[in-house]
């Protein structure tokens, strides 16, 4: 009977370090991304509710992966320009983050709130990685992540085109929005 607890004990000490591991990593396959473009003439916003991300909070690595053509626009017209004139989603079919949030050691992900989150990083967008420093905040509920955060990108930087006849249809700086509810891999 002793042999017995001592295995049982034995057994699940060994599962320890796997459920501790898995708890590290949190992820999503519906973060929500959405973007918005405000020029004179119209304002054009478009929403993913698609994209994957991954967090470990052990070292604050955080990696987000959106599919262009999962974009959609209020006008069908916008959506197909989007796609194949100016992120061309057949040939640069993703666009991704990766980053690791420089602050981590500040954020309680055993106790509830809201937490200031710096994340420094690289995005790739239309086959162009760029180094990026990016404010946003964690909300711990319950074992449950939020991500949230608001930055901006200049479309020059990702060497996307606006064309002299639409510039001022589109303006040359997109506010870029992510909403993001992480769940812990083991759950």
């Amino acid at each position: 009977m002793v042999r017995l607890i001592i295995n049982c004990l034995s057994g699940l000490l060994l599962c320890l370090p796997a459920i501790n591991a898995d708890a590290q990593r949190f992820y999503t396959k519906t973060a929500r991304i959405e973007f918005l473009s405000k020029a004179p003439l119209e304002d054009i916003r478009a929403v993913n509710k698609t994209a994957a991300a991954i967090m470990d909070i052990k070292t604050g690595a955080i990696q987000y992966a959106v599919l262009m053509k999962g974009f959609e626009f209020k006008k069908a017209l916008m959506q197909e320009h989007f796609n194949e004139n100016y992120i061309e989603s057949d040939q640069y079919p993703k666009a991704e983050f990766k980053g690791v949030i420089t602050n981590n050691s500040e954020i309680n992900y055993s106790k509830n709130g809201t937490y200031p989150a710096i994340v420094n990083g690289t995005m790739t967008i239309h086959g162009v990685t760029k180094t990026m420093k990016i404010n946003g905040t964690i909300q711990i509920e319950n074992g449950v992540i939020f991500n949230h955060t608001n930055f901006s990108i200049l479309l020059s930087d990702f060497n996307v085109s606006i064309p002299a006849v639409v510039k001022d249809n589109i303006s040359s700086r997109v506010a870029i929005i992510v909403a993001a509810k992480l769940d812990p891999v083991n759950k």
